[in-house]
């Protein structure tokens, strides 16, 4: 039987940390890779890769796949989801701004909060937590003021939509993993069920929306594939993965405010992007708002 923690502890937080910034990098990678890999194609490269490596991963620790344990139906909705989430987020990025999309998707820790405690009733939130989650979400949106800026076209408000979506189908992955039997099953299972099933519906979609197809890419744009690949769809999300089994989702979910402003500071750093006291602002809002969702409750 996994043992589970009611609260993160520093192993839990460095692993998040670790997490966060490296999806934040990623945000920085897909888009400078996006105009020469399309979109649909690049995710079915990355998935595909990574299944791989997964299935790899578990031949050399004798992890099994396959075993009958009831998780398959809850795997397949999980992984659908997850396709779907990506999917929306790929199409979505033809249609609004980056900034814009960033603010719905993060809405994902809203609809584990509403929802999961209907189904694991030790992961509901207090008032402070509460107020905590607000004050991220407000602090991200205000990073990401700028992208609200003009005029909104019915264009703008599909990809909004489409943002929202994404961020609704990630919690929904998220509720259907602890609140079912692949909350107990191996991590690497329960990372199999949504890259395999990414990796089979991403290039469907590709053709359907005729992408065109090549492998001949430059380094640069191989780089980046591999990066997301490795580091991102295998290492951390089988991290992540694997602290949903022992550590609350709800509380986990508030530290995923801090990619997108880590996607701002790498805006700074490596594409010398100017440092603004809206940046500023949203870091210390999010370190706040994670700091109540995580205070733990006066004996």
């Amino acid at each position: 039987m996994t043992q589970r923690k009611h609260h993160l502890d520093g192993l839990a937080v460095s692993l998040l940390l670790a997490c966060c910034l490296f999806w934040g990098l990623q945000q920085i990678l897909i888009k400078a890779t996006v105009g020469e890999v399309p979109p649909l194609w690049q995710a079915a490269l990355r998935f595909a890769g990574a299944t791989v490596l997964l299935v790899l991963w578990c031949v050399l620790r004798r992890v099994p796949l396959f075993d009958r344990d009831g998780t398959l139906q809850a795997g397949l909705l999980a992984g659908a989801l997850f396709a779907g989430e990506f999917t929306c987020i790929y199409l979505g990025l033809r249609d609004t701004t980056a900034s814009r999309l960033t603010v719905f998707l993060y809405t994902s820790p809203f609809v584990v909060a509403l929802l999961l405690p209907r189904v694991v009733p030790t992961e509901k939130l207090r008032g402070m937590q509460w107020i905590g989650l607000l004050i991220a979400f407000a602090a991200v949106a205000a990073a990401f003021s700028e992208g609200f800026t003009g005029t909104t076209t019915a264009r703008q408000l599909r990809g909004d939509a489409l943002a929202l979506a994404a961020g609704s189908l990630w919690g929904l992955t998220t509720l259907v993993i602890r609140g079912s039997r692949l909350g107990t099953a191996s991590a690497e299972k329960a990372l199999f069920y949504q890259v395999g099933v990414t990796a089979l519906i991403a290039p469907l979609l590709s053709l359907a929306l005729g992408e065109p197809w090549s492998l001949a890419y430059s380094a640069a744009a191989w780089g980046s594939l591999a990066a997301q690949t490795v580091v991102g769809a295998f290492v951390s999300y089988l991290v992540w993965m694997w602290m949903l089994r022992h550590y609350p989702a709800t509380q986990m979910a508030s530290f995923t405010f801090l990619t997108p402003v880590f996607a701002l500071v790498f805006g700074v750093v490596l594409l010398r992007e100017p440092l603004s006291l809206q940046l500023v602002l949203a870091l210390l809002g999010v370190a706040a708002g994670i700091v109540l969702v995580n205070r733990r409750p006066a004996r």
